[in-house]
C-alpha cells in the first residue's frame, strides 16, 4: 500500500507527533464515509492492529492503513492554508481528487 504526505502536511504532522507523549502512536488514515467509487477520509493518532499495515513515507512519518481497504491505497495527505486552513486527504489513484 502507498501513502504520500506533502511537505506542508509533514511539517504540521511532525509538530503534532513531537508533542504527543505516547511515542508508540502513529498517524492513522481512515475512511469516514464511502459511496460509489470514492471515499472521504479522516486522521487520528492510533496504534496498529493485526488488521493494519504501517507505511513509512518519504517524509519519515509512519502511517497506519487498514489492510484490504482498496480506497486507502494511494492516499495523499496535504495541508492547505487557503481558502481554509486544514488537512485535505484525497486518493488521486482512485479518481478522488477532492470533496464534491
Amino acid at each position: 500500500m502507498k501513502c504520500k504526505i506533502t511537505r506542508n502536511a509533514a511539517k504540521q504532522l511532525q509538530e503534532v507527533l513531537a508533542q504527543e507523549e505516547d511515542k508508540e502512536l502513529k498517524l492513522r488514515v481512515y475512511i469516514t464515509h464511502k459511496h460509489g467509487n470514492h471515499a472521504h477520509y479522516g486522521l487520528a493518532l492510533d496504534k496498529p492492529t493485526e488488521d493494519d499495515v504501517v507505511v513509512t513515507t518519504d517524509k519519515e512519518i509512519d502511517v497506519i492503513l487498514k489492510k484490504d481497504e482498496d480506497l486507502l491505497d494511494g492516499v495523499v495527505i496535504d495541508y492547505l492554508y487557503l481558502p481554509e486552513e486544514g488537512y485535505v486527504i484525497t486518493n488521486p489513484s482512485k479518481g478522488n481528487t477532492g470533496d464534491h
